[in-house]
């Protein structure tokens, strides 16, 4: 691979506003990629995947290339010289790679790799919360993991279209997809491409979903005619699959306490073909009162620490921080309280996290269970996913009846 100047800028740039300003590191790709419209597809992808990847192994690069934050912009070339040199991509003689010390990063990388903390590029704490609820073994095999990067998922929109047909509208396209055992929705794209473009996305035959998040509705156990609430709906992915196994017939209520996902919603549901939801800001009690024990179904998809869907967030873990955690705990208990209200009796509940952490998904459904708000409630069954036993995001999800 020849390393071109303008592409390597863009990443530097990127870098310095994820790691020194804060930003998302999705936002940030999306508006390096619109930096120069010359760019090809292969250019593209060299920008957003590069910077993802070093977004990803940052303390391992960082600790590598012997610089600490805040990063300047030499730093950033430095990490990016370590990267190259451990792709096997000849540096060109630039400036900034003047005196990079090929044999030393190398052996610096066989030396660290065998501490996981450097290995997994992961903090100190997040190591060490990971060690204690999952154990060595499986916390170890479950971190690597997180660190591949994911494959691409779609769900087909099964009100427009079935796998089958979406299958071939994607080839004539350009696109291989294949089908996955035990996702009855799921396609996976055989190789990553901007699928985006399409017609096939433009005219709504489907969402990018991952796999594991895919079988949060079927959890539901949905009907045709039912009244369902999702009450974390954000920008509504799991409401439009809902959407669909319900045929669009019946309601589906929305809710979340960002107006802005809920708008993004409409604009999806609008392509999807979907007309059987409203949407409800909680911005108070009242929301919520308003349909004290009227739903057949209510799915909370939690707010978490989103450890189990680090693949396609490599940048959160930096931002993550031990308080957060905490405070997401007492966040997952208060909501599973406050909306759980809304079942009626004969109705269930899924309570549903991107976590792999068990204080964020069985223990607050045993919790929840002891509480006066979940003593009305028996528990069903509930579904762990652990990444690198799926192959997919890491999902939690329980399902409950309410009995009077």
């Amino acid at each position: 691979m020849r390393l071109h100047r303008n592409l390597c800028y863009a990443v530097i740039d990127g870098l310095l506003l994820i790691f020194n300003e804060g930003q998302y590191a999705d936002k940030v790709i999306q508006s390096l990629l619109k930096r120069d419209k010359r760019w090809g597809s292969r250019d593209r992808s060299f920008v957003a995947e590069t910077t993802y990847d070093i977004v990803r192994w940052k303390r391992l690069y960082a600790e590598i290339a012997e610089v600490k934050e805040p990063f300047d912009r030499d730093n950033i070339w430095r990490m990016f010289a370590v990267w190259a040199t451990l792709k096997g991509i000849k540096l060109p003689d630039w400036k900034y790679f003047e005196n990079t010390p090929s044999r030393k990063i190398k052996g610096r990388f066989d030396e660290l790799s065998k501490i996981r903390k450097f290995r997994e590029s992961i903090p100190d704490w997040i190591d060490q919360l990971g060690m204690q609820e999952l154990g060595e073994a499986v916390w170890t095999k479950e971190i690597a993991k997180q660190n591949e990067q994911a494959d691409v998922i779609l769900r087909v929109n099964t009100l427009k279209t079935t796998k089958e047909e979406l299958q071939n509208q994607l080839f004539d396209e350009g696109i291989e997809t294949e089908f996955i055992k035990g996702y009855d929705s799921a396609l996976k794209l055989k190789e990553r491409a901007n699928i985006f473009v399409t017609k096939a996305f433009k005219d709504g035959l489907f969402e990018v979903q991952d796999a594991s998040s895919q079988l949060v509705a079927d959890f539901l156990d949905v009907e045709p005619g039912m009244r369902v609430v999702d009450a974390c709906a954000g920008a509504g992915g799991k409401t439009l699959h809902l959407a669909s196994l319900m045929q669009n017939k019946g309601q589906i209520i929305a809710m979340d306490i960002y107006e802005s996902k809920l708008k993004k919603l409409k604009i999806r549901a609008r392509r999807n073909g979907v007309h059987n939801f409203d949407m409800r800001v909680i911005d108070s009690t009242k929301p919520i009162k308003k349909l004290y024990q009227k739903a057949d179904r209510v799915l909370i998809d939690a707010p978490c620490s989103g450890l189990g869907v680090l693949r396609r967030n490599p940048d959160a873990k930096w931002k993550l921080e031990p308080e957060f955690i905490d405070r997401i705990r007492g966040t997952q208990q208060e909501v599973l309280q406050q909306y759980s209200s809304m079942v009626k009796p004969g109705g269930k509940l899924v309570y549903a996290t991107c976590s792999v952490l068990p204080s964020e998904n069985q223990n607050q459904v045993v919790a929840f269970l002891k509480t006066e708000a979940g003593a009305d409630f028996k528990f069903l069954k509930d579904k762990k996913i652990l990444a690198h036993e799926a192959g997919y995001d890491g999902f939690y999800m329980a399902l409950m009846e309410r009995t009077k």
